[in-house]
């Protein structure tokens, strides 16, 4: 698993830098910059999101889009009887009252790091590369694309994304422990699935990061 340690080791670096450069900002710059954050998130949601009308998951079914829609639903209620985003709000909290205090935002800030970088295919088949064969490649882009996003996220949330660093530990770690048994499971068009699931949970990102609408993103994880 070098590969996680190096993606939690660049997003450890950015929040570093996002920190001591937010620190130094105006709070109107602070907020365009988060505000900048939410539509570049909104994009890339979008993007992802397209999946679930690709090639890939079109050759399996022709009702894949329904297909992404039903998991999202069903994930949405299972999220919901489980509280997930209410565990992960208080993992949150517990953290802030050790370590975060006079953060306003702190949690707020582990809770978006936390979904942005563990949602997605580059964590799961990074994850399964690195353990499988012990190839770093997707790892190592996705470490600095999550190193420049914690950065700007940072700056404008402070050091509670840098604490994401422990799920995607976990998280990233898992899949590439279990690689060999899970690896299989992972085909085109579950990729493709999962792509367009994790997709649709980005763009809930992007609009509580705008402030437009505090979707439980986290109780929708159970989608993927």
């Amino acid at each position: 698993m070098t590969g996680t340690l190096i993606n939690a080791a660049a997003v450890l670096v950015g929040t570093v830098l996002g920190v001591l450069i937010g620190d130094r900002l105006p709070e109107r710059i602070r907020e365009t910059v988060f505000h900048a954050l939410g539509l570049v998130t909104l994009l890339m949601g979008v993007a992802n999101g397209i999946e679930a009308f690709g090639p890939e998951l079109a050759q399996v079914t022709r009702v894949a889009p329904i297909v992404v829609l039903g998991s999202i639903l069903l994930g949405g209620v299972l999220g919901e009887a489980l509280g997930v985003e209410r565990g992960l709000n208080r993992f949150g909290d517990a953290l802030k009252a050790r370590v975060g205090r006079g953060q306003a935002r702190f949690t707020e800030g582990f809770v978006v790091a936390t979904l942005l970088f563990c949602v997605g295919p580059l964590a799961i088949i990074g994850s399964i590369q690195d353990g499988l064969s012990g190839n770093l490649q997707i790892l190592g882009v996705k470490s600095l694309l999550d190193g420049f996003a914690a950065l700007a996220f940072a700056s404008a949330l402070g050091w509670g994304v840098g604490f994401s660093i422990i799920p995607i530990v976990l998280y990233q770690g898992a899949l590439s422990l279990s690689a060999g048994a899970v690896a299989g499971i992972f085909t085109e068009a579950v990729v493709a699935a999962l792509t367009g699931a994790g997709g649709i949970l980005i763009v809930g990102i992007a609009l509580r990061l705008l402030d437009l609408r505090e979707v439980r993103v986290a109780n929708l994880l159970p989608a993927l």
